[in-house]
């Protein structure tokens, strides 16, 4: 197993062939449904949205960060979009960014698109917003509660996300490499990968929610928008 998956991204020959197979069927499989659920939440305001945040999760995990000699990692970016557009339109970002990189940048093999896609797009996204929705409650009390909201989410978001590529290759690794030692590598190191990702993400949903608040999707429904609250008395009057 070469240090570069270690990023995540996972090359070609890793798994093999039913087992790329199998979650590239998931892969597709969850991407209808986020198609189908996405609709509700793009309008006039948030598709610009989604474009950037697309396009910056594109640009950040371009650049990767030194965790240990070897090693390296980069925002994944699952937390980022859940908290910025929502989990439905946050998979199809994620999964737009990995099918460009596997398809014009070799990053990523084209056969492992599937697996890739599942661990990135689908259960980094849906783990993170589901961390960020269950502390919701803490978001919506100050900027720094949300920053620390986006912190965790996207620390666990990449941890877990790491435990998918550790099933895929329990299922059907083809790498040479002792499971065991898979297990230790990824989720180790991923760790420390999350602490990156933390606060690349809180930096990044503060800066958001410094200026537009109403653009974050988790503060949705909410009763004052965070940098509004100042503006509460006066609404009152």
């Amino acid at each position: 197993m070469h240090t570069d998956a270690v990023a995540m991204h996972m090359s070609d020959g890793l798994v093999n062939g039913p087992t790329a197979l199998l979650f590239g069927a998931a892969a597709v499989a969850a991407l209808a449904v986020a198609v189908l659920r996405a609709r509700a939440d793009l309008d006039d305001r948030t598709a610009p949205m989604a474009g950037l945040v697309t396009a910056f999760v594109f640009a950040v995990q371009m650049i990767n960060f030194p965790i240990l000699p070897g090693a390296s990692g980069h925002l994944l970016g699952g937390a980022l979009v859940a908290i910025l557009v929502g989990p439905w339109v946050g998979m199809i970002s994620i999964a737009i960014v990995l099918v460009v990189q596997s398809l014009l940048f070799a990053d990523g093999g084209i056969t492992a698109l599937g697996t890739n896609i599942t661990n990135m797009a689908v259960i980094g996204v849906l783990v993170g917003w589901a961390v960020a929705r269950s502390l919701r409650r803490l978001a919506v009390r100050s900027r720094a509660g949300l920053v620390g909201v986006a912190f965790v989410a996207a620390l666990v978001n990449t941890v877990v996300a790491s435990l998918g590529f550790v099933l895929q290759y329990a299922v059907g690794g083809a790498g040479g490499a002792a499971l065991g030692t898979v297990f230790a590598l990824m989720v180790g190191l991923h760790v420390l990968i999350g602490i990156g990702e933390g606060v690349i993400t809180a930096a990044t949903v503060g800066a958001v929610a410094a200026t537009r608040p109403d653009l974050v999707h988790l503060l949705r429904g909410t009763a004052i928008p965070l940098a509004r609250r100042t503006d509460a008395p006066e609404a009152t009057r």
